[in-house]
């Protein structure tokens, strides 16, 4: 298909430079939005967003929206690369997800992508990018196979296959861990491949898995599932959950009077889950690539700017958002043009780009190549686990 695009874009030029040798014409400006980015001048282009803004998971959507958003802030005003975001919100579901991301892709103006929020979205949402050669970039998709769709398709995001085996590995050694229960949601792709993830590092490391529960988006009542991980003794219990259940799940295990540590996979990465659990949230352990708390210039003054203008602290979705757009943003730069194949081109070369959360690198599938940090809720924030 590139092979198809690129032959037709020559031979449109071979004919406009035809055409304007025939004419005595020497004006090459581009249109506005579509700059050519010769040597000194701006490249100008519109990145479709899709994000979860509506709905029960919203508040990924809001810190991910924001991050972009200040980023773009920053890259304009920098004046290497002029970007217009066009946002639409996808309410965390996939065939809205797949609707307006095909709204966007329609728009020749469009250039690239970025979103949409869960692995679900992404999962029928890359396939149709991918077809339609218009790179995306997941900000906050974690689940297994997911740049591997296709060749436009990468992201950001350190999938469940980096973060969870650093998080339980650290606990196994700090509690001596035996014995393991597992809970997770068995009707998401994302927290389905969180499972599976778990699953095979517990078997990995030989510890016993006493029991495996699951539960359904929404669901409110965990007694069920709770009592039987009580009665069989875990030493560690595996949750793979977005943070709506899995802060409540966390929440009625405390009351039950379950205290053994609990692991989660990324969709626990965020203060929300300290702010619906309070106390019964404490010692929670996850890895991630944002640690707000570490002393480096970069990170705590995207902080300040990020708390002075939303008047809250930056999650790692925000982060990770913030970094997403710098990233397209030097694809652009580096393309020199507002393309779709030159970006997704420029995107695929980029190697150790500074960024708030470390150096930042595709690897040859458009995955991260990035190390994860592991942190611990401990009086009512995360801090790092030692």
């Amino acid at each position: 298909m590139r092979l198809i695009k690129k032959m037709s874009y020559l031979l449109i030029s071979v004919l406009m430079l035809t055409l304007l040798a025939a004419c005595g014409g020497n004006d090459t400006k581009s249109k506005a939005g579509e700059s050519s980015g010769g040597a000194g001048e701006t490249v100008s282009a519109k990145i479709g967003v899709i994000s979860y803004l509506t709905g029960p998971g919203a508040a990924y959507g809001e810190a991910i929206t924001n991050g972009f958003n200040l980023a773009l802030e920053e890259v304009n005003a920098k004046g290497e690369v002029k970007i217009e975001l066009v946002v639409e919100d996808s309410a965390g579901k996939q065939d809205q997800a797949l609707t307006v991301a095909q709204k966007l892709m329609s728009s020749d103006d469009i250039v690239g992508l970025l979103g949409p929020t869960l692995s679900t979205e992404m999962n029928v949402v890359a396939p149709e990018a991918d077809l339609n050669g218009i790179p995306i970039m997941g900000t906050s998709t974690t689940a297994a196979g997911i740049p591997q769709i296709g060749e436009y398709v990468f992201r950001n995001s350190i999938p469940e296959s980096l973060a969870i085996p650093a998080a339980l590995e650290k606990a196994v050694d700090k509690y001596g861990v035996k014995k393991v229960a597992i809970l997770y949601g068995n009707d998401d792709l994302f927290t389905k491949s969180g499972f599976d993830t778990m699953k095979e590092v517990a078997e990995e490391m030989e510890l016993e898995i006493v029991t495996i529960e699951t539960f359904q988006k929404g669901q409110s009542d965990y007694n069920a599932q709770l009592t039987k991980i009580k009665d069989l003794k875990p030493d560690l219990i595996l949750a793979s959950a977005l943070y709506n259940e899995g802060a409540v799940i966390m929440d009625q295990a405390r009351k039950m009077g379950i205290e053994v540590p609990f692991v989660g996979g990324n969709g626990f990465n965020s203060p929300e889950v300290i702010d619906i659990a309070g106390k019964a949230s404490e010692g929670l352990i996850v890895a991630t690539p944002w640690f707000g708390e570490k002393p480096d210039q970069k990170v705590q003054d995207f902080v300040k700017k990020y708390e002075e203008k939303y008047g809250a602290k930056p999650d790692q979705f925000a982060a990770q958002a913030y970094d997403a757009l710098y990233i397209m943003a030097e694809g652009l730069k580096n393309a020199g043009e507002a393309d779709r194949d030159a970006l997704r081109d420029a995107l695929a070369e980029i190697k150790d780009l500074d960024g708030i959360l470390g150096k930042f690198s595709f690897d040859k599938d458009g995955d991260v190549v990035m190390e994860p940090t592991v942190l611990i809720i401990k009086d009512g924030k995360f801090q790092l686990f030692e």
